[in-house]
């Protein structure tokens, strides 16, 4: 199983969402290790919900950090933490219909969770932080 990592590539200079960011690698890794580990349903939907709290948090603190600096494409950005969320929805249903974590729903969390956290913070998040930066300087 391939799991997150926070690479040179994520970091986006804001220690405040960067820390947010490990978190939620940590998060992701904690649920597909539980999809290694168990085969229970229980276990996986207790791990999807507790990255969904932690991912709730996160995009709340983006957006404010966007609000607070007048970002031009806030509502880009919120449109692609809508469409995030709506995965995770979809992956608990998937988790519910399957009874549990399914090679299916692994790879699942691969391309709907792994793999957009890292186009988006690799495009979106970073892009916020470089404005951050101008801003200031």
């Amino acid at each position: 199983m391939v799991y997150a990592t926070l690479d040179d590539s994520l970091i986006t200079g804001n220690e405040l969402i960067d820390g947010q960011h490990e978190e939620l690698i940590e998060r992701i890794n904690q649920l597909l290790k539980s999809c290694e580990t168990s085969t229970g349903q229980t276990t996986a939907i207790k791990m999807l919900d507790y990255l969904s709290e932690y991912t709730d948090f996160h995009f709340k603190a983006e957006e404010k950090l966007q609000e607070e600096i007048g970002y031009p494409e806030i509502e880009a950005h919120k449109k692609q933490h809508e469409a995030f969320k709506k995965a995770v929805e979809e992956l608990h249903e998937m988790l519910v219909e399957e009874e549990g974590p399914s090679e299916a729903f692994v790879e699942q969390v691969q391309k709907n969770v792994v793999e957009w956290l890292y186009k988006h913070i690799g495009g979106f998040d970073r892009s916020v932080a470089e404005y951050v930066h101008i801003r200031e300087n």
